[in-house]
């Protein structure tokens, strides 16, 4: 884990040193310390200590310099409708990964000559990063195998964590990976499909939001457990709840276990099970299972689902009079409707998610 104590004595060393306002972030901009506040403080300096991370807009801003991929400092001047002041980044390289930021207020003073004796320091602070990345990733591989179905697998685990606990799933977006290294302390995490986490239960849910926001389309949260030796159970919910959150728009983008119902049923089927149930409504084109799922998950009232639907109540009758032609079933009688909003339902889970 971060050593904290370490990154904030450097940062108060560096801003010491430099006479500079300092601040130093992860690289997906969560402040990790701070330094004294030395002349003008920024709208940006002002929101990242008291918010704890910097807003989208700034992190644009600042990235559109290069600072991901440069090798040294990096001179950012102010932005005044930004409320940005002119400062220096310096990426916090260690080998060919960037694992940080730090941020130098500058008011004119921080020339190449000043900033070159802070370089070891830099370099330090970049170094205890890289440490905690390492840390993480040996955690994760341990990750897999508290997560294993198989009892002698999860007797191995060599994890030792407090309870109670909960599992994360998230489905990571194409576009980004998430920085997993960076997230709070006692919580574990490896990177997937989908990516797996075990928090402490009470920031489960906060986690979840937090992965799913920057790097992922949806996220499945398991019910805590007291025991972790029981934190497979919670991962098996997590992953049926992602499935859930990907195929159901009511629950997306975020699904915790103990919140869907008749779907934690669903979501334990397998798929011979679901294939079956959806045999149901496999007469129904898309735009007749819509009108009838909409039916049913408003609980048959005729005058809501046409509004939902966006149609006449004389096209619902007859939409829904076809489908039971199609299916012969009838949606007066309460075996039939089951049988049909199931075999909705179940075909969800069997197609595409989105």
């Amino acid at each position: 884990m971060h050593n904290t104590a370490d990154l904030q004595e450097i940062v108060d060393e560096i801003a010491a040193r430099l006479g500079a306002s300092a601040t130093l972030e992860d690289r997906s901009f969560r402040l990790l310390a701070y330094g004294a506040q030395h002349g003008d403080i920024d709208t940006v300096r002002q929101e990242s200590i008291l918010r704890r991370r910097a807003t989208g807009e700034v992190r644009d801003y600042f990235e559109r310099y290069g600072i991901a991929r440069a090798e040294g400092p990096v001179r950012i001047p102010g932005d005044a409708a930004l409320k940005v002041l002119a400062r220096v980044c310096w990426p916090l390289r260690h080998g060919e990964v960037v694992y940080g930021y730090l941020w130098l207020l500058d008011s004119g003073d921080l020339t190449d000559e000043t900033l070159r004796a802070v370089a070891p320091l830099v370099a330090r602070a970049a170094s205890e990063l890289a440490q905690e990345a390492r840390s993480r990733q040996d955690l994760g591989r341990g990750l897999l195998a508290l997560f294993s179905a198989d009892p002698e697998e999860r007797a191995g685990a060599s994890i030792e964590v407090p309870g109670p606990v909960a599992a994360v799933a998230v489905r990571e977006s194409q576009e980004r990976v998430a920085a997993l290294w960076t997230l709070p302390r006692g919580v574990l995490a490896r990177t997937g499909s989908p990516v797996a986490l075990l928090a402490p239960a009470h920031l489960a849910a906060e986690v979840a939001q937090t992965v799913r926001g920057a790097y992922g389309t949806a996220a499945g949260v398991g019910a805590p457990r007291s025991d972790p030796a029981d934190a497979w159970l919670s991962w098996r919910e997590a992953r049926q709840a992602l499935r859930v959150a990907e195929h159901f728009p009511r629950y997306a983008p975020i699904a915790r276990w103990e919140d869907l119902g008749v779907h934690r049923l669903l979501a334990r089927l397998g798929p011979s099970d679901l294939r079956e149930l959806a045999a149901e409504t496999a007469a129904l084109n898309a735009e007749l299972a819509q009108t009838v799922e909409v039916y049913l998950d408003r609980g048959g009232h005729v005058q809501k689902s046409a509004a939902e639907l966006g149609i006449h109540r004389q096209t619902l009758y007859y939409r829904l009079g076809k489908a039971e032609r199609l299916t012969h079933r009838d949606l007066s009688d309460g075996d039939d409707r089951l049988a049909l909003h199931l075999g909705l339902k179940a075909a969800r889970l069997t197609g595409p998610s989105g």
